[in-house]
């Protein structure tokens, strides 16, 4: 039987998440946030991305309505990518999501930043080290 008093993830939220936490897609987000880029400019700026997930990544982007695929027809074809109205209105979360990153992530994102000195609120441990969860 669940606790009435613990509220249950909401879909759309759980989905948000999946969608952007999936690996290298907030780094494709970061750099079409910049504006419209073609194939070879997103995988330079992601080196250690693979063709295969980068393209991967991006049909399902579009799948999601995030970004639109536009083809260009010269010779030879060119092929951009660009942020859908709905994919620039991550714009404000993913920014979010940046600043708490560089509070609380360290340089080389193990993710175990230590608690902050006199900090007596509840914590976890993570990784061997007291780690404070639901900071206001």
């Amino acid at each position: 039987m669940a606790d009435s008093k613990v509220p249950s993830v909401c879909t759309r939220f759980h989905h948000a998440v999946e969608l952007i936490g999936s690996r290298w897609t907030g780094a494709i987000l970061h750099i079409l946030i910049q504006g419209r880029a073609r194939y070879a400019t997103v995988r330079a700026a992601i080196p250690d991305i693979t063709d295969r997930m980068l393209s991967e990544r991006l049909k399902s982007l579009e799948i999601e309505g995030l970004l639109r695929r536009i083809v260009i027809p010269e010779s030879p074809v060119r092929v951009e990518y660009e942020l859908t109205k709905k994919g620039r209105s991550l714009e404000p979360a993913l920014k979010a999501l940046g600043s708490w990153a560089e509070e609380w992530i360290p340089d080389g994102g193990s993710g175990a930043a230590p608690a902050e000195a006199g900090d007596d609120s509840p914590g976890v441990m993570v990784f061997g080290r007291s780690r404070k969860i639901g900071r206001a």
